[in-house]
């Protein structure tokens, strides 16, 4: 899913007024520490330890170098000691890369008995990380802030939560994705400013004919197609109208035929997703299905009916959830259960829910689609398991990007669903149903989402500060009162910043 090996630099903060000894015990500790933090299974990003920094210069160096070094995606810092802020004013002011400020210390408790002050000298960090700290919020500057001892696995998790998102960013620079037709005639949320989005996140969006794809698709040879349709009978249940002597066989070969073509156009292009719409298929004999479910499962991200900011979401979600248990999927809200002892959302698509959130091997069947004008399109039909979740949604408001998220519990259904051809999810959405739901459309959410059981609430925040668009949240805390203010007051705050 990521060609390169990603890593983030440990950059320890001192000054020379304690002398060469205490210095050496700082390099000493912050090198125990990366040691430490790098070893840990909860980490999933390389920690580089970086010599310590003393002088306005070493630090402005290090974050040019960091600038220019393609695989760091970001920058840890501590204060061991006091570091003078007013030293790296230069170096923030030039860093172009996500930083955490680590506010931890050496030791966890304070030696009683031991303590004076050639200890109290070394370990400063008390102090030393608010002088640090009170820069960057007089830059103005967005960073991650994580409190507790460095050998605290819950302090262990936010880092590798930052990291994944910082990688997720470093992903989607320079990344392109394929709108391949229009968007769905006159529909508002799909639409967007696309030079805005590259600005703003640093991927391209460009459009495609439908002959793009079809020229791809034309030239998978047979053999290739009956490849994959064995992998196909290997990792599905196939419906038997679907099976080598099913009257519906040939609609599984078009359907392997498709997800070769599409996967060719995108490995061409080197994109890192796409989207479609059914009023635009030129001559496929039918709307992507399997071929989307299936390229999500590989890490691409996928918007229908031309949604290229859930595209992008989804990818960069996709690339934050790599290795953690839970799946991640484009997701639409498809219709409610209103009934009052169990309310609950039932989320799905005309076909494209990602595979990875299924909670057992996927069916492969072939049905009726009544939009599209083509042949009954071949899907994965699957429920979702039940635990905690969250829902995305990226949209434009004009003046400024927003990032809506609702965290919520997603629940076995009540009954079996055998008349409903589509993979499926139902969830109860947080704080209540009702709260929920005017929350989302008082915030002007999409239908379409990114639905995960991998990340949390915490991944979408560190992602909204590191790329410093507006978040809002809906969750077991939202009060319909203060989430309207909120709402006021976030209009008010945008209209003065006027980014662009």
């Amino acid at each position: 899913m990521t060609k390169r090996t990603y890593e983030i630099w440990f950059a320890t903060g001192s000054q020379h007024l304690y002398g060469e000894e205490t210095l050496k015990q700082v390099a000493d500790h912050s090198s125990q520490i990366v040691n430490y933090l790098d070893a840990s299974e909860n980490l999933s990003v390389k920690l580089v330890y970086k010599p310590i920094l003393t002088t306005p210069d070493q630090i402005y160096q290090l974050c040019l170098e960091a600038n220019n070094t393609e695989d760091c995606v970001g920058i840890v810092t501590w204060m061991h000691t006091f570091s003078p802020a007013k030293m790296w004013i230069n170096g923030l002011r030039a860093l172009q890369k996500p930083m955490l400020h680590l506010h931890t210390q050496f030791n966890r408790d304070i030696p009683w008995g031991d303590i004076d002050m050639d200890f109290m000298n070394l370990n400063q960090s008390a102090h030393g990380d608010r002088e640090f700290g009170f820069i960057n919020t007089r830059l103005r500057l967005n960073r991650k802030v994580v409190v507790g001892h460095w050998k605290d696995e819950q302090v262990i998790k936010q880092i590798d939560t930052w990291a994944r998102v910082a990688t997720a960013k470093a992903d989607l620079q320079g990344g392109k994705f394929a709108r391949i037709g229009d968007n769905m005639r006159y529909v508002a949320v799909t639409e967007g400013d696309k030079v805005s989005s590259e600005i703003k996140f640093g991927f391209s969006v460009n459009g495609f004919g439908i002959e793009d794809l079809t020229a791809h698709v034309d030239a998978v040879s047979d053999a290739n197609v009956l490849a994959l349709v064995e992998q196909y009978e290997s990792e599905y249940n196939l419906a038997p109208n679907l099976m080598a002597d099913g009257e519906m066989r040939a609609s599984l070969l078009d359907a392997a035929r498709i997800e070769l073509g599409l996967r060719s156009f995108l490995e061409e292009g080197e994109f890192l997703g796409f989207t479609d719409t059914f009023e635009n298929l030129g001559t496929l004999k039918q709307l992507p299905g399997l071929a989307v479910q299936r390229l999500m499962a590989d890490g691409y991200g996928f918007g229908g009916e031309g949604d290229w900011k859930t595209a992008a979401l989804l990818r960069a979600s996709k690339v934050m959830a790599k290795g953690l248990k839970g799946g991640t999927s484009f997701m639409e809200d498809y219709t409610y259960h209103f009934n009052p002892e169990n309310p609950a959302v039932l989320g799905a698509h005309m076909l494209e829910i990602c595979p990875s959130i299924a909670d057992a091997k996927p069916k492969c069947e072939v049905h009726p689609l009544g939009i599209g004008g083509k042949e009954d399109p071949v899907r994965l039909v699957f429920n979702s398991p039940a635990g905690a979740g969250l829902n995305a949604s990226l949209i434009t408001m004009g003046d400024r990007f927003r990032l809506l998220v609702n965290t919520v519990n997603a629940v076995e259904p009540e009954a079996d669903l055998p008349n409903l051809p589509v993979a499926r999810v139902l969830w109860n959405p947080l704080p209540d149903m009702n709260t929920a739901l005017k929350a989302w459309i008082l915030a002007g959410g999409a239908h379409h989402t990114v639905y995960s059981q991998a990340l949390t609430a915490e991944f979408m925040e560190d992602f909204a500060d590191m790329f410093d668009i507006e978040l809002v949240t809906i969750d077991e805390h939202t009060r319909m009162q203060s989430f309207k203010e909120s709402l006021r007051v976030n209009d008010l705050y945008y209209q003065l910043r006027k980014e662009y």
